[in-house]
This record gives C-alpha cells, sequence and structure tokens, in this order.
C-alpha cells in the first residue's frame, strides 16, 4: 500500500474551495527515466505502479459498460461514486448532464463510472448496486440502468435497494426481468465491484464523488466531492485553449 498511496500523497495543491470538496493534483512520478553518466538509469520505483493505475483508470471495467464520449478525446474523467451517496446523488442530478452535455457529447471528454462503495454496511447495499448495473450491462444497458439508480436514490442507507427494488429498476428499463434476476442473484459481477473499489483505494481516494482527471502528459487532477459545472470547465478548456 505504500507505493500505490504515493500516486496522490505529497502534492495537496490548494485549489477553488466550492460546495463538497476542493480541487487537488495527484502526484504520478515521470515516465522518463533519468540517465546517470554510467548509462544506469534512476528510476523511480513507484513509476511503473503509477502507470499501471492510469492504465487501469483509462481501462472500462467490462466491455458493455462502455465509457461515453470519443475514444479520441484529449482528456479522460473517471467517477468514483457510490449509488448511495448524497453527494454522488447531487452531482448526478445537478451537474453531470451539463458535462456530457457541453464535453462528452461534443468530443472533448471521454467519461467512465466506477465504483467505490464506501458506504456498505451488513446488507452491503451499495455494492449489490453496482453488480446489478452490470447486470443491465450484459444487456445492453448500463448507462440507463446507472441513471435509473439515481433518479430512484432515497438516501444513504435508508433501505431503498434491496433485490426487488433492484429487479424492479431493472423492469423500469425493460431489461429480460428473469435474466437480470438470475445474474443478481447468483452475484455474479461481484468480483467486477470489488475490482473497482481495489483500483479506488490504490490511486489514494478516500471519499465520493471523486473524480479523475487523466490528460496525456500532464499530471492526474483530482476533483474530490460534488463539484459545479464551473470546476470542470476549468479543467477542460486549459486543453483545448491550444
Amino acid at each position: 500500500m505504500s507505493n500505490s498511496k504515493k500516486f496522490i500523497i505529497a502534492a495537496v495543491v490548494a485549489g477553488v474551495v466550492v460546495a463538497g470538496g476542493a480541487v487537488f493534483l495527484l502526484t504520478s512520478t515521470p515516465t522518463n527515466a533519468t540517465e546517470s553518466k554510467s548509462g544506469d538509469a534512476n528510476r523511480d520505483p513507484n513509476a511503473s505502479r503509477n502507470q499501471e493505475i492510469i492504465s487501469q483508470l483509462k481501462t472500462v471495467t467490462m466491455a458493455n459498460a462502455p465509457a461515453l464520449g470519443s475514444p479520441d478525446a484529449k482528456v479522460t474523467i473517471v467517477e468514483f461514486g457510490d449509488y448511495q451517496c448524497t453527494w454522488c446523488h447531487r452531482w448526478h442530478e445537478s451537474t453531470k448532464d451539463s458535462v456530457v452535455a457541453d464535453f462528452v457529447d461534443t468530443g472533448k471528454v471521454r467519461f467512465l463510472f466506477k465504483d467505490f462503495p464506501i458506504n456498505d454496511q451488513s446488507d452491503r447495499a451499495s455494492s449489490l448496486a453496482a453488480e446489478a448495473s452490470y447486470c443491465a450491462a450484459d444487456q445492453g444497458k448500463y448507462w440507463e440502468y446507472h441513471d435509473e439508480l439515481y433518479i430512484n436514490w432515497e438516501g444513504e442507507n435508508t433501505g431503498w435497494v434491496t433485490k426487488e427494488s433492484l429487479k424492479q429498476f431493472a423492469s423500469n428499463i425493460g431489461l429480460d426481468a428473469q435474466e437480470f434476476s438470475d445474474c443478481l442473484d447468483s452475484g455474479r459481477h461481484s468480483g467486477l465491484v470489488r475490482q473497482n473499489y481495489t483500483l479506488a483505494v490504490a490511486a489514494g481516494l478516500s471519499a465520493t464523488p471523486s473524480f479523475i482527471v487523466l490528460v496525456d502528459g500532464e499530471t492526474p487532477k483530482l476533483i474530490r466531492g460534488a463539484h459545479p459545472y464551473a470546476t470542470f470547465q476549468q479543467v477542460i478548456d486549459p486543453v483545448y485553449a491550444d
């Protein structure tokens, strides 16, 4: 864990503090080694680990849960969220559509969602909701189900996430009920959810929503919290300023 933590800790840069958190910079070590006079490379031992994390961040969780936007976009934004999270719901309701319309749909941003179920209690409700999203992905409706979960949000650990409610949401968006039910009951996609959780921890994240902004050749940026549209604009626009 010490190696992975160096991916984020040590460069907490004071940004514009707004509702839901602040903007920070993640510290990814340079990928180019510094050559000594003897020809040996003085490589940072964390460089390969950091590059591995970045590669995992850019990779979709499963093929049927695609990224939104153009694969050629200069900017990739990865949201780590929890379907029960109050601030995740607030960002989804107030900001997501504008960011998607102005930056994703216009080819400027490639957008991914990864699970960070930090609100799990004994019922594992957050993880269960995430697993359900991948059961929907099996039928080609990942993003429709993702939105349906936030549309039906009723708070953190208030009991609204159950197998019965998740199956109803599947019906709401026209999924095959038996196929979805079999998938959810089997726990088929629990490993994918745990994989995303592990990645969030490796990147040093501790809250939801957290947005990692990746641009080739630049240090990754972390937008921590339910920031408004203007924060995303401040990060994205300079990439296209030239």
